[in-house]
């Protein structure tokens, strides 16, 4: 099942995200997160798999928000996402903007750590088309947009 995993919040940019159960989301993004009402970058997201990935081949400890993600989601394949494809959450729908990031390299713990991030290859960052309340463990429906 399609799930969300977690949901990480910063209130200012360049500090950890912390882990919280639910969130509410306006046209902005997420309401107090840092990244809310940045253009085509309002809400990221991560695949719960590619985590879990890089946590094994790297041996590196990751907590929830560690790449600076707001919402990590089990069961759906990340790398078959295209620009424009939706993800439903309850009433909540967010389109796909962009894929993958650069890489702040010299700022980014992880990277410092192991040499490597995920985040500039796997990240999807979103903007909302309808807001509304999402909590962990909501179930989470991906819109191909190519099947409409």
């Amino acid at each position: 099942m399609n799930k969300i995993i977690a949901l990480n919040i910063s209130s200012k940019k360049g500090t950890l995200k912390k882990t919280v159960d639910n969130v509410d989301i306006d046209m902005n993004g997420i309401v107090g997160d840092a990244h809310a009402g940045t253009k085509n970058r309002q809400i990221s997201l991560l695949s719960f798999e590619s985590i879990n990935n890089f946590t094994k081949r790297t041996k590196t400890g990751i907590n929830n928000g560690d790449f600076a993600e707001n919402i990590i989601v089990s069961g759906i394949d990340f790398g078959a996402v295209s620009l424009g494809d939706i993800f439903k959450i309850n009433r909540v729908e967010l389109k796909v903007t962009q894929i993958g990031k650069e890489c702040h390299g010299h700022e980014c713990r992880i990277y410092q750590e192991v040499g490597d991030c995920i985040m500039p290859k796997e990240g999807l960052f979103t903007t909302v088309l309808s807001p509304g309340k999402i909590k962990v463990n909501d179930q989470v429906e991906y819109l191909d947009h190519h099947e409409s």
